[in-house]
This record gives structure tokens, sequence and C-alpha cells, in this order.
């Protein structure tokens, strides 16, 4: 911050139902890309290094206490008792935290249902709060369409003299287009000051926080910041705007990664979280789901139709209608289509898992390849090996997953079982339809076998 000004606190509002969610779960643990809107408020809110943050808890307290502790164990919670309204969660957080509040610094209160709320529009709002002098600063927005937000009316010199809610608004009142974001900043003794005196003597019985701001402008002068970029302070009220805010955004993340030579050849099609990363010359196909801390390298071409979560792609890596769960997969890999590989595989360089192939914990060396309708768990398949159609890996005995080990250079016939725990050397050849149970030496061929037993005319005769 400017000015040598401190943060002592960053409070943030989650104690709401969220009613217009229709939902079971918090409204503030929904996700926006992968993240859920209360991590996303902290993480912008924390990015500002306050002296302490506090998330202000009610509905379903529990829940949403522990998620905010998993994203910062430093955090502060506070209950919020069963009188209602903004203003009476700050009262809870004033008076639980009254003690640790310098009374140079200032408070930032921000609510937890903007989920693309970032840290450069807070550090903007900070900057001009402390320059301008204010004892409180609102972010605010223009919209084309203020529908549903409260106005903010300010007075000749630019200072806000009250915010309207739209029920209690004159004609002349809705036509303005400047509207509360539920984003402030407090000095703290004034912050203090104001929401001593709020109470719920109003329509909806509620402890409205915009009625401090009267308080803020008897006591000093209270100021108003506009948000440069109305997408970054839009709230999420409903499905419908969840949906919305997540197309937008998402729209903007694949043009960014476009404009740094990232082929998409459909936007619209094409989800890609936040902490993904993807080098220029990377193609991104139609229908990909792009998630977690996923990576993909240059010259890899992924889709259409694949889900990638926390995966890492190499060069040149192709991977093709496929699901990719924390595995890695080397240069000029091929994978796909109709592939899943679960959690915990390294595939090396030219390797292949082919159509209708299934891995886990597999570790698969350069050059070998699992073309297709076969699954490899627990298992390690040197380099140079090929693995023919219908074979598995039988891992689980019931009780215990067992390793496989196969060799360099190994030619698996179709249709081949390996009851681990077992370990077949290199230069192994194994026959179509073994069941390999028992050590294979370096440079065996192995089969098994199983008498075929023919029985003539078995039928009876009406059946014939």
């Amino acid at each position: 911050m400017s000015g040598g000004q401190t943060l002592t606190a960053g409070i943030i509002l989650a104690a709401g139902e969220g009613t217009r969610m229709h939902s079971a779960h918090p409204k503030v643990l929904h996700t926006l890309a992968g993240k859920t809107f209360l991590q996303r408020v902290m993480t912008s809110v924390t990015a500002l290094n306050p002296e302490l943050t506090a998330v202000v808890v009610h509905h379903q307290a529990d829940l949403v206490a522990q998620a905010a502790r998993s994203y910062d164990s430093q955090v502060r919670i506070v209950r919020q008792d069963s009188r209602p309204g903004t203003g009476r969660a700050v009262q809870c957080a004033v008076d639980q935290l009254d003690g640790e509040l310098r009374h140079d610094g200032q408070v930032l209160i921000a609510a937890s249902d903007m989920p693309l709320l970032d840290a450069d529009t807070l550090h903007s709002l900070l900057d001009y709060h402390v320059s301008s002098g204010d004892g409180a600063t609102v972010l605010t927005v223009n919209l084309d369409d203020p529908t549903g937000y409260g106005r903010i009316i300010r007075d000749q010199d630019g200072r806000v003299l009250r915010i309207v809610e739209q029920r209690d608004a004159t004609g002349t009142e809705l036509a303005v287009k400047e509207v509360n974001t539920s984003v402030y900043v407090f000095e703290a003794d004034l912050l203090r000051q104001a929401v001593r005196g709020l109470d719920d003597s109003n329509a909806q019985g509620e402890f409205y926080l915009t009625d401090a701001l009267e308080t803020a402008r008897r006591l000093g002068r209270v100021g108003a910041f506009a948000a440069p970029d109305p997408l970054k302070v839009e709230g999420v009220n409903d499905r419908v705007q969840l949906a919305d805010l997540a197309k937008a955004h998402n729209l903007r993340v694949c043009r960014e990664f476009m404009r740094q030579g990232v082929t998409i050849l459909d936007p619209s099609t094409t989800w890609i979280e936040d902490d993904v990363v993807i080098q220029q010359d990377a193609v991104i196909l139609p229908g990909c789901f792009l998630q977690g801390h996923t990576e993909i390298a240059s010259d890899a071409v992924i889709g259409p139709y694949t889900t990638l979560i926390d995966a890492i792609i190499e060069p040149q890596a192709k991977v093709e209608r496929s699901r990719v769960q924390e595995t890695r997969i080397g240069a000029r890999a091929n994978i796909g289509p109709w592939t899943y590989l679960r959690a915990g595989n390294v595939l090396a360089e030219d390797t292949k898992a082919g159509a209708f192939v299934e891995m886990k914990k597999a570790t698969i060396d350069h050059g070998t390849k699992v073309p297709h309708l076969s699954y490899v768990g627990d298992a390690h398949i040197g380099h140079d090996s090929n693995v023919g159609g219908g074979s598995i890996t039988a891992n689980y005995d019931g009780v215990h997953k067992n390793r496989t080990e196969i060799g360099s250079e190994v030619h698996v016939g179709a249709g081949n079982l390996f009851v681990a725990p077992v370990q077949v050397g290199d230069g192994v050849t194994t026959g179509a339809g073994s069941v390999i149970r028992h050590p294979v030496e370096d440079g065996a061929m192995v089969y098994s076998t199983n008498d075929q037993h023919e029985v003539p005319d078995w039928k009876p005769a009406w059946e014939r």
C-alpha cells in the first residue's frame, strides 16, 4: 500500500444462505473455474497482506469455517448470531476482533459472492482510499443495466451521500448507473463508531452495512472508487448468473492463451481453469476441459473431447478423446481415443496408450505400446515392449494391490492375464491367451494351455 499505511484487517462476509442458488451447499462453496467463491476472495484479500484475515460465518458455519481454514490456516473465524444482515456480520467481527484492530489502520470488508474479485482491484481501491483521505470508501461499478443494485448517490464534490436500494429509489435515482459492490474500506476507528449504532428498524428487519455509511459521513467523508472492470466485481446470486460469469471469464482466459501463441480451435467449448499452464504452439481442439495444475508443453495436441486433471503433457504428445488425471505423458506419446489414465501414471517418450486402455499407477518406459483394450495397474513395463490387445494385470487379490514387472523388448500376446505379484524378464515373448502366474526368465517364450474340449450334438434333438 502507498503512504506507509497499514491494512489492519480483511473481513470477508460468508454468513449468508444464498437461497436463490436453491442448493444444499453454502453459496460461498460453489465453484468457478475450479475454486470456490470463498477461496477466490480469500486469496485476493490475503494478497494485500492484512495483519489479520477474518471470515464471518453463520449458515452451515462449521462447513464454511472448515473450508476457510483449509485455504488459510491462520484465518480468524467470526460467528454471526441469528440477527441477520451484513451490518450485523461486521458488528460481530468488530466485537470479536476489536482489541487487534490498529487505530491508525484500514479495514477492508468484502462480500464472498464475487468470485472474480482480484487483488489488483483491491489494491487500486486501497490506494485511492489512502490518497483521498476519506474515512470510508465504497467500491462501485458503472453498469449499463443497474437493475436490482443499490445506487450510489454522490454530492457535488463527488462524495457519497447515500446508497439507495432499488425499491426505495426515486425515478431520478433509478437513472443512476453507478452501483454498490458491497466492498468497502474503513478507517478502523471510524468503523468502530459507524457499526456501533446499527439496528434493524427497517422493512426487512436486517442490519444493513450501508447504514454505517450514514454515520461515517457525519463523522468524516465517504468516497467512492469505481472498479475499472465490471466483470471483476460481479456478484453471483443464482446459477444463471454463475453460468454467465463462468462463460465470460473462461472466454477471457482462452483469448489470453491465444494471444500468447496457443491455438484454441473453439473457445466456446474449451474450459480452462486458472492454474493451467499452456506453452505456445500447443493446440487445443474442441470439447476439452483443462483442470487443476495441468501443464501442456509446446506442439502438444489435446482433444477433441479430452479432460486433463493435474496432468503434465510433454512436447509433441497427442491426447485424443481421453480422460487423464495426475499423469505425466512423455514427448511424442500417443494417447487415445477412449483412454482412461487414472492417477499415478508416468508414460515416457514415444509411448502409446490406445483405444479403450485404462492405467493406474503404471510406469511405461520409452517406446512401449499398449495399443488397445487393456488394463495396466500397479505395474512397470520396460522400454520398447508391446502389449497385445485384451491383456490385463490382475493387481488385486481381494486384500492387497500387487505389482507386475514386465521387462524391456517384451512381446505380449493378445488376451494375456498377469496375476500379480509377478515378474517377466527382458526379451520375453508370451503366447496369446496366456495366464502368467510365475516369474519368467529373460529371453524365454512362455505360454499356457487350457485344453479345448468339443462335445458334438450336445443340444437336445428338439432344439437342433
